[in-house]
């Protein structure tokens, strides 16, 4: 019964290891799914994150290049969370559709 609960003790350790406690990540927030899709095309043919979240993004955050910081699960709307948390680092994520519009997310840091 001891090593049982050991094993499980370990096991629980390794799990919380393994998950994210805080992300940082920028945005661009914009009013259709269409133009989310125009400023991506944009970034992939080389244009800047963040010039493009300063010019075209409604969020707050675009002033500062739609950085948004640091924050932890569940400090974010659901479908803006369950990509932060969960989709590869230094990737654009995106369109993603939330209640405030469509983003464009790009993940800097998981830790």
């Amino acid at each position: 019964m001891a090593s049982l609960k050991l094993f499980l003790l370990v096991l629980v350790a390794l799990f919380a290891v393994n998950e994210a406690v805080s992300a940082t990540a920028s945005h661009i927030l914009v009013p259709s799914e269409e133009r989310a899709n125009e400023l991506l095309a944009e970034i992939k043919a080389g244009a800047s994150f963040a010039d493009l979240a300063k010019k075209h993004s409604s969020c707050p955050s675009g002033k500062s290049g739609g950085d948004l910081g640091s924050f932890g699960p569940g400090q974010m709307v659901k479908e803006f969370d369950e990509v932060v948390f969960s989709a590869p680092v230094n990737e654009i994520q995106g369109p993603v559709k939330t209640q405030f519009g469509y983003h464009l997310i790009l993940i800097t840091s998981r830790a």
